[in-house]
């Protein structure tokens, strides 16, 4: 995988630090990190991308537009009066840092099908355009079936390749659900099971995070993680 676009089946749960993740998995290897939209930040602010590389280390990070609101990228560029990001801005900006580097890691916003422009413009037309296949981070508990299943579904429907899922917060404690999804989850989204970060890695210090990634995910990601549950 030359370019790998990380979506997720909602917000807030985890896909910033999974794609820090697999960055940091990337041993050997140069790697770049494209946050196509950055929302509800103002300019100089902390941005997810800038997380990657604080989490990663050495990849470069790149970022093509923000905007103020923490809504949708279409709506957001709406309430700003800025012009909206484009599938196909993500497209070429990838594809550039791919001629530079050995994986890019392209992290939406939300979902995969969140717009980016009123047009219609999503992740998956992005990932279309580029070829690339789509990892999937979930949350462990209840609802990550259904939410899982129609990402996948959406996925399939676009003949687009769904790498795998990785769960992006694990609970300390986790409970009969969580415990149960780990064996669900690949079966729901028809993909394996590549990872399991825990809740709070993105807390570690960097030294540690980059330390203990690769035990969280599976080889296919870098990881030395099987792919088995447990």
């Amino acid at each position: 995988m030359t370019i790998l676009v990380v979506t997720g089946t909602g917000t807030e749960i985890g896909k910033t630090v999974v794609t820090a993740a697999v960055a940091a998995a990337a041993r050997g290897r140069s790697v770049a990190v494209l946050k196509p939209a950055q929302t509800g930040l103002l300019p100089g602010e902390h941005g997810d991308a800038a997380e990657v590389a604080r989490l990663a280390g050495a990849v470069t990070a790149v970022e093509l537009a923000r905007f103020p609101d923490p809504l949708a990228p279409a709506t957001a560029a709406r309430r700003a009066g800025l012009a909206p990001l484009r599938p196909q801005d993500v497209a070429d900006a990838a594809q550039k840092l791919a001629a530079e580097h050995d994986l890019v890691l392209v992290e939406g916003a939300g979902g995969l099908l969140v717009r980016f422009d009123d047009e219609g413009g999503t992740l998956a037309d992005a990932a279309q355009l580029m070829g690339a296949p789509v990892l999937v981070v979930a949350p462990a508990g209840l609802g990550t079936l259904n939410a899982t299943a129609l990402t996948a579904e959406a996925l399939r429907a676009r003949r687009l390749e769904c790498a795998g899922v990785v769960i992006g917060s694990w609970p300390a404690e986790p409970g009969l659900d969580a415990r149960c999804n780990l064996l669900d989850l690949p079966e729901v989204a028809g993909a394996p099971l590549l990872g399991v970060v825990p809740e709070g890695a993105g807390g570690l210090a960097p030294a540690d995070f980059r330390d203990r990634a690769r035990s969280w995910l599976a080889p296919r990601l870098g990881g030395t993680r099987g792919t088995a549950p447990g």
